[in-house]
């Protein structure tokens, strides 16, 4: 037989055979299959760790819509006083209750937005504070004697014949009407604060019912002092 030779400087090209073409594509179908399965399990653990959107009936739900009513009313109070005094400390007080409450209006207008709920229930208002709360306690805040009958007026809400009255007021009498109504109005306030805040795991819900109660609570505090000078 005549041999075969490879001329001076002609290189000759290497092919991989067929067993190694074939453990090529099994290596690279296993690695697609891997990435399928960490990307699977990666999901699962993102979606598991994500809390559940609050329910329609959820104590997060309630305290969105209904304190953003009870909100509604200390606006009205605020931007009334500040037409019936000139006394710099209230009117500057009033601007404060009636930016800052109107603010967090939008903020819990937007968290109904976002998961997907209407503005409005179809329970009773303040059903939600009738439900026990996470840890299975009954009370529902420090300043509540009583548990709230839902339908009832929340917790501070000043009468039509209050409002009335503070619409009708001038000078000092609607300064001194405006501290009262309000007092107590904040003391509403962080009562259904206290009562989410024991009823609920969501983190923005938790944080903006934890500002309302250190907020008010100071309100209260310097509102306390004004009406003392008052009397």
């Amino acid at each position: 037989m005549t041999a075969e030779h490879t001329l001076p400087g002609t290189e000759a090209t290497v092919r991989p055979s067929a067993p190694s073409r074939a453990r090529l594509v099994v290596a690279a179908a296993l690695l697609v299959l891997v990435a399928v399965v960490v990307g699977l399990i990666v999901g699962r653990v993102t979606a598991a760790s994500a809390p559940p959107t609050p329910s329609d009936t959820s104590a997060e739900a309630g305290f969105a819509r209904d304190m953003q009513v009870h909100h509604g009313q200390a606006v009205e109070m605020a931007l009334l006083v500040r037409d019936r005094t000139e006394d710099p400390e209230i009117r500057l007080l009033a601007l404060d209750i009636a930016t800052g409450q109107t603010q967090q209006q939008g903020q819990m207008y937007a968290w109904l937005a976002m998961w997907g709920l209407p503005q409005t229930s179809s329970e009773p208002e303040m059903t939600w504070m009738t439900r026990p709360p996470l840890d299975g306690s009954a009370s529902h805040g420090e300043h509540s004697g009583t548990e709230h009958v839902p339908g009832e007026p929340m917790p501070g809400l000043a009468t039509f014949e209050q409002m009335q009255a503070l619409q009708q007021a001038e000078g000092v009498e609607a300064e001194r009407l405006f501290l009262e109504l309000m007092i107590a109005h904040h003391i509403g306030g962080v009562e259904m604060a206290e009562a989410v805040v024991a009823r609920s795991d969501e983190p923005v819900v938790l944080d903006l019912a934890a500002g309302m109660i250190a907020l008010q609570q100071k309100e209260i505090d310097y509102m306390t002092e004004l009406l003392d000078a008052r009397q």
